[in-house]
């Protein structure tokens, strides 16, 4: 983890415009005067189950997971977070400790400003408090409908909705199909909900069935309309 100690205004305005605009000049001083941007290198853990939130976290570059440790060290993905993100609050807001982990899924760069600021920022300005309730209101709505995915659908359909979930949250590289994230074949497995086995047999299925094709990590969608159907139907 590397500690950046000169930080751009404009830099902050872009990646946490959701938060920045309502602000007073004289809150986004007190933002800029504690506001910490921390690189990390893939797979470094930012912060772990049980342990006592203290910032909340935006993304400027790169990708996060948050996830969970499961029966036999086997990791649950819980979400993807991509840039201008942000994460590592709802505990803060809760008054209890981290209940899942946080790692960069890719070499990122985050914003971390101390929860006591956030605080004082959310009790002085409405329409960020505002701004925050819409926001873990869409989380808990998503969590609602992820739980669904995950206990009703069968492998197919977990799997398919993973993969249409990554067209939607990082989109595709310039030839149009690629999905623009790089994932192991355990990431996606935990994504899923499922051994990694199974996801890589359920992956040659649809590669077979000319839904996608695989190089490597890297994941073409040809049939993006047949994966969004499988996930509908489950």
């Amino acid at each position: 983890m590397v500690l950046r100690k000169e930080i751009d205004k404009r830099i902050i305005a872009e990646a946490m415009a959701e938060l920045w605009e309502p602000l007073t000049d004289e809150q986004r001083q007190l933002l800029t005067d504690n506001i910490r941007i921390r690189s990390f290198c893939k797979n470094e853990v930012i912060f772990c189950e049980n342990e006592v939130p203290q910032f909340l976290m935006c993304i400027i570059s790169g990708k996060v997971k948050i996830y969970v440790d499961g029966i036999g060290g086997r990791d649950q993905i819980i979400r993807l977070i991509s840039r201008k993100g942000f994460f590592g609050y709802r505990a803060a807001f809760a008054g209890e400790n981290y209940c899942n982990s946080a790692a960069a899924f890719e070499p990122s760069v985050i914003c971390m400003i101390p929860i006591d600021v956030t605080m004082r920022l959310i009790q002085e300005n409405a329409r960020l408090a505002i701004y925050f309730i819409k926001e873990l209101s869409a989380l808990l709505g998503a969590a609602d409908k992820r739980t669904v995915s995950l206990t009703q659908k069968h492998i197919r359909g977990r799997l398919a909705e993973s993969l249409i979930s990554l067209i939607d949250k990082y989109g595709v590289d310039e030839d149009g199909s690629t999905l623009n994230v790089n994932l192991s074949r355990e990431d996606l497995a935990s994504m899923s909900n499922m051994t990694t086995s199974n996801a890589i047999r359920t992956l040659s299925s649809f590669a077979h069935e000319h839904l996608i094709v695989i190089d490597g990590r890297k994941i073409k969608i040809i049939e993006e309309k047949m994966l969004r159907d499988i996930s509908e139907m489950g």
